[in-house]
């Protein structure tokens, strides 16, 4: 009869855990949901020295523009023509109000130009060009 008795009171001593893994579990979710993920451009440019560089906050979306004339966005090389279009996936997947544009400094004129109204056909963004103190 103890025996029995000693048994039950095992039992109900256990500890049920499915609330405190319910609660890391949307903890979890939270986290992922919240979490921001920076768009790179996918290549290092050799940038022009600034000397009144500053510091941006908030942006997503980095366009890498070669010497050569290359564009890259997101790790891949797009044309200057597709520039909007990819910026428009992008937003589509996180909404940013600034575009960082890291130009090479032996990058043409021309290209940087085409890029930055490729991104003014986009919407109201802001344009940052990014340079090296």
């Amino acid at each position: 009869m103890a025996r029995n008795k000693r048994i039950r009171e095992d039992e109900d001593a256990a500890v049920d855990m499915t609330p405190m893994l319910d609660i890391v579990f949307i903890m979890l979710i939270f986290f992922i949901v919240t979490t921001s993920f920076v768009k790179e451009a996918g290549i290092d440019v050799n940038k022009p020295k600034a000397a009144q560089a500053t510091k941006k906050k908030n942006a997503n979306i980095f366009i890498a523009i070669r010497g050569n004339g290359e564009v890259w966005m997101d790790k891949r090389q797009v044309d200057v023509e597709r520039v909007s279009a990819n910026i428009e996936r992008l937003l589509a997947e996180q909404p940013t109000e600034i575009v960082i544009i890291q130009a090479d400094k032996e990058a043409k004129h021309g290209v940087v130009m085409k890029v930055m109204d490729q991104i003014k056909a986009t919407g109201d963004l802001k344009i940052s060009i990014a340079g090296d103190k």
